[in-house]
């Protein structure tokens, strides 16, 4: 397993704009992990809580799922975001990204920094944790290289139903298929990409689900520009800034005070991630 990030692959980040894939655990760990969030989605899938179970799943389930903010606070996976965030870091958000098989879903290309209100920042990190297969079949993702050396491009929001994406924000340029790299993980491994990064990812026409687990990762130096207030999770090193409110691990699964927490972050959040859209409820949707 990989338990840092040497120079050649710092550089590789910052000349591509994306690294992969990094060994960060066992094929047999992963399919725990895997084995926890199924099992979360079976006991809970029927709960009466105030929003749809995928709700909490795909957006900061860090906040109200113990397991998400142990595995967004893992050493392993922190020692080699260090590499480039440096020795502060914080959760932004953290989410199960899931495609079901012999499904249409989808995700436009895109820059994640287009819509979250922190601007063209190299201090943000997304890295994506594979917990079952992602391989072009599964719906893999792509990403442009270089593309992070663009500004935030213009982007135009389709709603389309079977777009993964909040908006189903797309990126305004023509993409080519051979400037395209698909990225494909086996079961415990990672990619990390900038938040600039013009990536997106096809339909799961394989039998398995596509389980990713993905967190943003920022340094203290970023601000929120668009809402009035945001939120992150301290993982490793100090805040002497406080750009952010700072979050607590959860104690246990949907504890009412991380609901109630959720549901605070949730309207300051969408303030900017829905700011202009036609539809603000899809996000939570």
């Amino acid at each position: 397993m990989q338990t840092d990030l040497t120079e050649d692959q710092k550089s590789n980040y910052w000349d591509d704009g994306y690294l992969f894939p990094l060994d960060i655990m066992s094929r047999e760990e992963a399919a725990r992990w895997r084995s926890e969030i199924e099992s979360i989605e079976t006991d809970w899938l029927s709960a009466d809580l105030p929003l749809p179970l995928n709700s909490y799943k795909r957006v900061n389930s860090h906040v109200v799922l113990p397991m998400a903010s142990k595995l967004a606070s893992d050493p392993r996976v922190l020692d080699i975001v260090e590499g480039i965030l440096g020795p502060n870091i914080l959760v932004w958000s953290a989410e199960f990204f899931i495609k079901e098989p012999n499904t249409k879903s989808f995700v436009s290309m895109h820059q994640d920094l287009t819509y979250w209100g922190l601007g063209a920042i190299d201090g943000l990190v997304t890295a994506w944790i594979a917990l079952s297969p992602a391989t072009v079949q599964s719906g893999c993702m792509d990403f442009v290289k270089g593309s992070h050396k663009n500004p935030i491009l213009p982007h135009a929001d389709t709603h389309e139903a079977d777009n993964l994406l909040s908006r189903g924000q797309e990126v305004a340029v023509e993409i080519a298929p051979e400037d395209k790299t698909a990225i494909e993980l086996q079961p415990g491994q990672m990619s990390l990409h900038h938040g600039l990064t013009i990536h997106g990812s096809g339909p799961n026409v394989s039998d398995d689900r596509r389980i990713g687990f993905v967190i943003r990762y920022i340094n203290p130096e970023i601000a929120q520009e668009v809402a009035d207030k945001d939120y992150a999770m301290l993982v490793r090193g100090a805040d002497r800034i406080g750009n952010f409110v700072h979050v607590a691990p959860p104690k246990a699964p949907f504890d009412p005070p991380t609901l109630d927490l959720y549901e605070e972050i949730r309207k300051a959040q969408a303030a900017a991630l829905m700011k202009g859209s036609k539809d603000t409820k899809r996000l939570y949707g």
